[in-house]
């Protein structure tokens, strides 16, 4: 396996399709079991309808919203890393803890929702995304 700062990447994009698998294989039975039928939901009914699921089945699908925000810029920075020449092991080691953070961040947020653990990770891998992105900025304008 290559161990290049785009492996990283290609690793969030996977956890991110797992959490969507998750967040249906959630989703999808306790709708059935609320007996709420999906094809007639549209607009304000859709939130009322969606309100008699237990608030631990919309975890997974809040994550997967969260996966498709902040690592935006993991994935932006990556790809710049890899194209301006800055993707050295350092810098794939950061993406990496990043990952592995994100990765934490879905399983507590999806199994128990505990808040100030998913505070300290989330914390946590947005510091090392800052690092990425400062050692970047400090390669290409320095």
């Amino acid at each position: 396996m290559q161990n290049t700062i785009m492996t990283p990447v290609l690793a969030l994009v996977i956890w991110t399709l797992v959490m969507w698998i998750w967040l249906y294989a959630m989703r999808i039975p306790a709708m059935q079991k609320a007996k709420v039928d999906a094809s007639k939901l549209k607009g304000p009914e859709t939130h009322a309808a969606l309100e008699r699921i237990p608030p631990h089945v919309h975890w997974p699908a809040q994550n997967y919203t969260h996966l498709l925000e902040q690592p935006v810029i993991f994935y932006a920075i990556c790809i710049y890393s890899f194209l301006v020449g800055v993707a050295d092991d350092l810098n794939v080691w950061l993406a990496w803890g990043y990952v592995a953070l994100r990765v934490v961040h879905s399983l507590i947020q999806s199994t128990t929702n505990y808040v100030p653990a998913r505070f300290v990770v989330f914390t946590l891998s947005s510091i090392l995304l800052t690092v990425i992105v400062a050692r970047n900025a400090w390669a290409a304008f320095v």
